[in-house]
């Protein structure tokens, strides 16, 4: 490129698509359940690129675009991420799509590190030359472009680090360790983990750890987050988060049995609105008194989070702590629920953009990989996180939660037990299947599976569960 031209400029002739969909697109439904196919299901789907096909994903938009616009595709030389394409602009050539950023669509191998083929043929023909070779997020690309250096002063010997995403910067931005987990109470809730065996599941996203590509990141987003805290707050504590927190004193851990779940608006994981409570008679109920609606409400969101954390693989560590981070992490006493559900100290951030410093992060360790330094090397002089809450070594407070996780996994068990055997013998009489696709199985399971049991099957399998039926779409 010339000096002389600004990069909107030099580049405005060379997309071959002026409008490339964004995250905020999901029309792409009929190409995620074709590349699901393709792979033998969406369970094969999450074990090979950790996650299930999602519309949002890379490889479904790609297949849309080679559906509806054949020429177009056709007539791309490169697709890249928004991520490799920034480091392009600095490279002036084409960036490689990292580790990180290329679990995100679908069709990267997360345990061999490589395309899948089946997922490569599915979308659209040519596409692994189109891509380029996935490389680790430390992986240094070349030096800076003299586009750069000519007209910004760039010195010709800045290295260019592989670009990721802004989930995996994030990541690095809070500092996580083996055994951490982040947990984000932000509008909507995010968990990070960091994870060396993890364990795919039709929920939530693994994907390959930016700092430390031999292990991974789970991560899991809940819709209601501070929204539900918000309205509860409101209609139980007058808007006071002074009396909201009160509240959550006044009350004991566990809340005497009474639990509850509380969906304003369709969550993601798992795909449920409205609310449900449980009483300690294991009996739906219609309301709580103000109190223990705001702990119901507080202890079925963290119990959700550590659920579906230690589905995808997660397992505590002596070492292990929570990084607690977004507008609730202010509150010591929502903080301390957090330390009581996952049984682990909690600290705090002072971070306000934790993606920009991960991305700085990033770029001082792709530097210093070379000459044998780790991640946690070059983050040894940043300030320390600060212990906010411990969880309470009463015994007897923690009893509900781990009983109720013990009984929870022992349902969850049998649940899958019976679906494995009834496909199996998809033939038995044990079963009908109706026009609409779904099977009907009679369960018998050998435990009595309690009304609460049962919403968190719903959290941990892709079944519906109702008098004793399962329904597997």
């Amino acid at each position: 490129m010339k000096g002389s031209l600004l990069f909107h400029q030099a580049l405005q002739d060379c997309f071959s698509v002026l409008d490339s969909p964004v995250w905020m697109d999901s029309s792409t439904t009929a190409e995620c359940r074709s590349l699901e196919a393709a792979v033998g299901g969406a369970q094969k789907m999450a074990s090979l690129t950790g996650s299930r096909a999602y519309e949002r994903f890379t490889g479904s938009q790609i297949a849309k675009l080679y559906r509806t616009n054949p020429e177009r595709y056709l007539g791309t030389e490169r697709v890249s991420l928004i991520s490799s394409f920034a480091a392009s602009l600095f490279l002036g050539d084409y960036a490689e799509i990292d580790f990180s950023d290329g679990s995100g669509m679908n069709l990267l191998d997360i345990n061999i590190r490589e395309w899948v083929p089946t997922c490569l043929d599915a979308c659209a023909p040519g596409l692994a030359k189109k891509l380029g070779n996935p490389v680790p997020s430390h992986t240094i690309l070349g030096n800076i472009s003299p586009y750069l250096v000519e007209r910004y002063g760039f010195s010709p010997n800045c290295h260019v680090i592989a670009f990721t995403g802004d989930n995996p910067a994030s990541l690095a931005g809070m500092r996580l360790e083996e055994g951490d987990i982040t947990v984000s109470l932000g509008t909507s809730d995010t968990v990070f983990l960091w994870l060396k065996k993890p364990q795919p599941a039709l929920e939530g996203h693994v994907f390959i750890h930016p700092m430390s590509w031999q292990a991974y990141m789970g991560l899991i987003c809940s819709k209601n987050g501070s929204l539900a805290r918000e309205r509860v707050c409101a209609d139980c504590a007058d808007g006071s988060w002074e009396q909201f927190s009160k509240s959550l004193k006044e009350t004991v851990p566990g809340n005497k049995g009474n639990i509850g779940f509380y969906y304003f608006s369709v969550e993601i994981t798992p795909p449920a609105i409205g609310i449900h409570r449980f009483n300690a008679q294991d009996e739906k109920v219609s309301e709580f008194s103000s109190n223990v609606e705001i702990r119901s409400l507080i202890e079925g969101q963290f119990l959700s989070k550590r659920i579906h954390a230690e589905k995808l693989g997660y397992c505590l560590m002596p070492q292990s702590r929570i990084l607690a981070t977004g507008g609730a992490s202010c509150n010591a006493d929502i903080l301390q629920v957090l330390a009581d559900v996952f049984e682990v100290p909690v600290y705090t951030l002072e971070t306000t953009n934790s993606a920009c410093l991960g991305a700085a992060y990033q770029a001082k360790f792709g530097l210093l990989f070379a000459e044998g330094m780790s991640f946690p090397d070059v983050v040894s002089t940043a300030a320390p996180h600060k212990l906010s809450a411990r969880p309470n070594p009463a015994a007897v407070q923690r009893e509900f939660f781990l009983r109720l996780l013990q009984e929870i996994w022992r349902g969850v068990e049998e649940v899958n037990e019976q679906v494995r055997k009834l496909r199996e013998y998809e033939k038995a009489s044990q079963y009908v299947k109706p026009i609409h696709g779904c099977f009907v199985l009679k369960l018998n399971l050998k435990t009595t599976v309690k009304k609460k049991i049962v919403h968190f099957i719903h959290l941990c399998s892709p079944y519906s569960y109702n008098n004793g039926l399962l329904k597997i779409s």
